[in-house]
């Protein structure tokens, strides 16, 4: 196992926030410095100039022309690059192998360089601090709906228009033994 040495502010985001919080860290710095523009839901590199980290001269890499900020964000978490940070973390004991959950030692990092000065807000609390503007919602846009909630919603709309539906007609409907139950009456307890 090696010693944790000094972490860079995506070693620290990614501590933070995950393969996510990496990629939204740099969409804000190239945002911050000019090399990035996000309007609305779209991202697009603005400069030639080749950043040092290899997460940032990936993000730029991603997006030469006009692009979706949220194929931009899927396809950075999933990108060698960011795949990196999670692999160096692991075998610094950080976080987990397989789940990149924080370890006790990767919370210690943390804590301390929470406590520490020099990262900007956004490496830990992540677009949420950024005063509300282009980038602020440019960033949070880019998040994609977490699998599974779509169809979650479906089906809780589709019960609201069935309970609607059913609550709607006549007395007729009342104890009918509908697909919705109090739980209420006959019944001994």
């Amino acid at each position: 196992m090696e010693e944790p040495g000094v972490l860079d502010a995506y070693d620290v985001a990614f501590l933070a926030g995950g393969t996510q919080r990496v990629v939204e860290s740099a969409m804000i710095a190239l945002s911050d410095c000019g090399l990035l523009k996000l309007s609305g839901s779209r991202v697009r590199a603005v400069s030639e100039a080749l950043p040092r980290h290899p997460v940032e001269r990936a993000l730029i890499a991603a997006c030469p022309r006009n692009r979706s900020a949220t194929f931009v964000l899927a396809a950075l978490q999933r990108s060698p690059e960011v795949q990196e940070i999670a692999c160096r973390l692991a075998a610094l004991s950080l976080v987990t192998g397989s789940r990149h959950r924080l370890t006790r030692l990767g919370r210690r990092q943390l804590r301390a360089a929470e406590q520490g000065e020099g990262l900007p807000d956004y490496i830990f609390g992540g677009p949420a601090v950024l005063p509300d503007g282009l980038v602020r919602r440019g960033v949070v846009s880019a998040r994609p709906v977490p699998p599974g909630l779509g169809r979650a919603l479906i089906r809780m709309g589709k019960a609201l228009d069935h309970d609607s539906d059913s609550g709607s007609g006549s007395d007729s409907d009342a104890g009918s033994g509908g697909a919705f139950s109090c739980g209420g009456g006959s019944g001994s307890h």
